[in-house]
């Protein structure tokens, strides 16, 4: 797709993006390169889910800060929480925030993942954030290679001497998710800017605004969370890009939810979602199979939710 169109489907939904994509969340008291000419067609075929069991403990979690560059004028700094664990090897999920949002904003849900045995890194994109310089919608057609390139440089610290998640880091074992217009970077990375390295996806009150519904490339299980009454982000233009996807997938509504109290630690439907996108990571990336039974019941408990699974 030419950045010409991209720009100009962007900017059609600009004015709403950036009337609420973002969630206010208080932080916690404690706290190998893609293809450059994607392939024209998704392949169908089952993915390649590892069998296995996902760590039964829950770990302690840390972060810390990485400071990344994509050229001058795209600094990328990245927030890392990761568990604190003497020994093994965690998959990592590379998270895109929505706009004027920041990674901090999804402390709460990130730390959950990450206690139960995931490495999450989230840039803070350079024109979509809050609090830079200038607010560019348009700039989240860029996020795509954003990410990819922090995803990249973050694999890199598996091999590195000395680095605290040197030998940490299941370099096979890779995913992406994100919120609003982190869902939209998301669904960029299995679509046109196609990052093959991805192993699954999480998309939270997403679309494929810019950057279309040609999803292409190795089959990647994905997850789609999207509220009933979100007024920024359509359910129907959410759904749309859930239909398009020829891989195994499955949709998650929240009938009374908007577009992103869900994801706010303490909201009523926080821990449904947490559980829910929890077992998804565990069955996609660890391939637990009780994992993938529990995810029905996760997405109805308190029958906050229903689930639309297709996941086979």
């Amino acid at each position: 797709m030419r950045e010409a169109s991209l720009r100009a489907s962007v900017a059609a939904a600009s004015v709403l993006l950036l009337a609420g994509c973002s969630i206010s969340v208080p932080r916690p008291a404690t706290t190998a390169a893609p293809s450059s000419s994607p392939k024209a067609t998704a392949s169908a075929a089952a993915p390649a889910i590892p069998r296995g069991r996902a760590p039964a403990e829950t770990f302690d979690v840390d972060t810390r800060q990485l400071r990344l560059s994509r050229g001058a004028d795209r600094p990328l700094p990245v927030t890392i929480w990761y568990p604190d664990a003497d020994a093994g090897r965690f998959p990592v999920i590379l998270f895109s925030h929505g706009l004027t949002g920041s990674p901090d904003d999804y402390a709460g849900l990130l730390e959950h993942w990450a206690s139960a045995g995931f490495v999450v890194a989230a840039p803070t994109y350079p024109h979509t954030s809050r609090g830079a310089e200038r607010i560019e919608p348009l700039d989240v057609i860029n996020q795509p290679a954003d990410a990819t390139y922090v995803l990249t440089e973050v694999l890199k610290l598996d091999r590195r001497a000395g680095d605290t998640l040197r030998g940490r880091l299941a370099t096979d074992r890779l995913a992406a998710a994100g919120h609003s217009a982190g869902g939209i970077t998301t669904i960029g990375l299995f679509s046109v800017a196609r990052d093959e390295r991805l192993d699954a996806g999480v998309v939270l009150a997403g679309s494929a605004l810019g950057v279309g519904l040609g999803f292409v490339g190795p089959p990647a299980p994905l997850l789609f969370v999207h509220g009933q009454r979100d007024s920024v982000v359509s359910y129907a233009s959410g759904k749309a890009a859930y239909d398009s996807v020829p891989w195994p997938k499955a949709f998650l509504t929240l009938p009374n939810g908007d577009h992103g109290e869900s994801l706010r630690r303490g909201s009523q439907a926080f821990d449904m979602v947490a559980e829910s996108t929890l077992d998804f990571w565990r069955w996609s990336l660890y391939g637990d199979p009780d994992a993938k039974r529990r995810l029905p019941k996760d997405a109805q408990s308190a029958g906050l939710g229903r689930l639309d699974d297709n996941l086979g």
